[in-house]
């Protein structure tokens, strides 16, 4: 609806001040115009109906109207509704830069996404139905904040048989998204006595910007073809780890450094945070089981269906050791309980599990279509990182400028990500190694992006 043909019931009136009441609602009304809570061309309440709101009679409000149209500030016309008049000049108002908007790409290889077309929306909008229709009345009044119960169930029952946790409803927190997970566990952290936590570089940074917005010392780790280092862990009693599949590195944490690290997290009095952020899709043999299940005191896993369906549902999970969710923050608020059943129901009905398989098969179609192109176009460069999850590195030739790269590709609409832009201090020279995502490019897409690419290489 038209925000200039809606009545102005909200706008918070000040009423405050002496004199007569008709002057102090006029001197009200004239500072909400002035303002801006009351736009121009907005339509002001009826007399009447703004009397009954004020306590007051209504010739307080006629007065008040009157004098404002008088000086200009609101116009009022017979069978129309009283509006306001009154705009201020382009110098009367702050300057505000306008902001500027990124052009859409024409094709993104920047990772990040799931492939958003393929939401499967008539499964989800029957789960979101099936659950409006059979919510009871007692689950539509104050949500738990770690969870609808039958959520945290179903979510548990999937943890145990797709990843191999031990999970049980009560270690079971939703939440809304893997960043909501690690702030939460870093506020426990901290409660616990933690003042630092290990972070890997490179990383995905709102993972470390969660991390440091719960006060706590930010650590870069570094990380090679085996993962994390677990030698480099110094100075902390927790870490965030992608065990199963790095970001962005692609890296697999070696069963050696899988021993070692849950070795440390005992000798430290420790914890591991687990980051299961893309697990579900591996190609080359079955998803690699978490880490979770073979400590669950010192593992908390975190997980969401941000790359398994969409990151717009705000869903996710958090199956964190007893003592850090006694720790938990208190107040911190759950997704929409309608969400979380309908997921629930999603899940319960197998329809998950379907789609898991479904695009299981058409990422592993559309990464095979991917390589073969940089293959055939790029074949000075080199590929790691293609037997799980949803991008892959590119390497290029040393000396290869890739921040040119990045800009130059995205004058030609392509979205590009470097390495090094997922690093807290950039490598000096920069790291020749281009970041390319799959999930959310269209099969029919992958050729000319990568022909876009190597022009893009030619120019640089």
């Amino acid at each position: 609806m038209n925000s200039q043909t809606n009545l102005a019931w909200a706008t918070l009136l000040d009423l405050t001040g002496s004199g007569p009441a008709h002057q102090r609602l006029a001197r009200a009304l004239r500072a909400a115009i002035r303002s801006g809570r009351l736009p121009t061309a907005a339509a002001v309440p009826p007399s009447r109906a703004l009397a009954e709101e004020l306590g007051c009679s209504r010739w307080v409000v006629t007065e008040a109207y009157g004098q404002l149209v008088t000086e200009g500030y609101l116009a009022a016309r017979v069978g129309s509704a009283t509006r306001v008049a009154w705009a201020p000049d382009d110098h009367s108002r702050p300057a505000r830069p306008p902001r500027p908007r990124a052009p859409t790409p024409r094709y993104d290889l920047a990772p990040g996404l799931p492939d958003v077309r393929a939401f499967p929306r008539r499964r989800w909008a029957e789960s979101v139905a099936a659950v409006t229709r059979t919510i009871s009345v007692d689950d539509l009044g104050l949500p738990d904040p770690r969870g609808h119960p039958v959520a945290r169930r179903t979510i548990a029952d999937y943890l145990r048989r797709s990843r191999g946790a031990v999970a049980t409803p009560d270690t079971v927190t939703v939440c809304a998204g893997i960043t909501d997970s690690v702030a939460r566990v870093a506020r426990a952290l901290r409660r616990l006595g933690v003042t630092s936590v290990g972070v890997e570089e490179p990383g995905w940074p709102r993972l470390s910007a969660a991390v440091a917005g719960a006060g706590l010392t930010v650590r870069p780790v570094p990380v090679d073809r085996d993962g994390l280092r677990v030698d480099a862990l110094d100075g902390v009693r927790a870490v965030v780890v992608g065990a199963a599949h790095q970001f962005p590195s692609g890296a697999v944490l070696a069963p050696s450094r899988r021993a070692a690290l849950l070795r440390w997290a005992r000798a430290v009095d420790g914890f591991v945070v687990e980051d299961d952020y893309d697990a579900e899709f591996r190609y080359d043999r079955r998803p690699i089981a978490a880490m979770q299940g073979l400590d669950p005191g010192r593992v908390a896993l975190l997980g969401s269906v941000s790359k398994t369906l969409s990151p717009a549902l705000g869903l996710g999970w958090l199956l964190a050791p007893g003592v850090l969710t006694a720790a938990a923050d208190p107040v911190a608020a759950a997704p929409p309980v309608l969400d979380q059943l309908a997921l629930a129901t999603f899940v319960d009905r197998g329809w998950y599990d379907a789609h898991l398989r479904a695009a299981r098969r058409r990422f592993r179609t559309r990464r095979d279509l991917l390589l073969a192109a940089l293959r055939e176009a790029i074949p000075e460069a080199t590929v790691d990182g293609t037997a799980a999850g949803l991008h892959v590195l590119l390497r290029l030739p040393d000396g290869t400028d890739t921040a040119a790269v990045v800009r130059a590709a995205g004058r030609a609409g392509l979205s590009l990500m470097a390495l090094d832009a997922y690093r807290s201090v950039p490598t000096v020279p920069p790291d020749p190694v281009l970041v390319l995502g799959y999930g959310n490019l269209a099969d029919s897409e992958i050729a000319p992006a990568v022909a876009v690419l190597r022009t893009t290489l030619d120019r640089v």
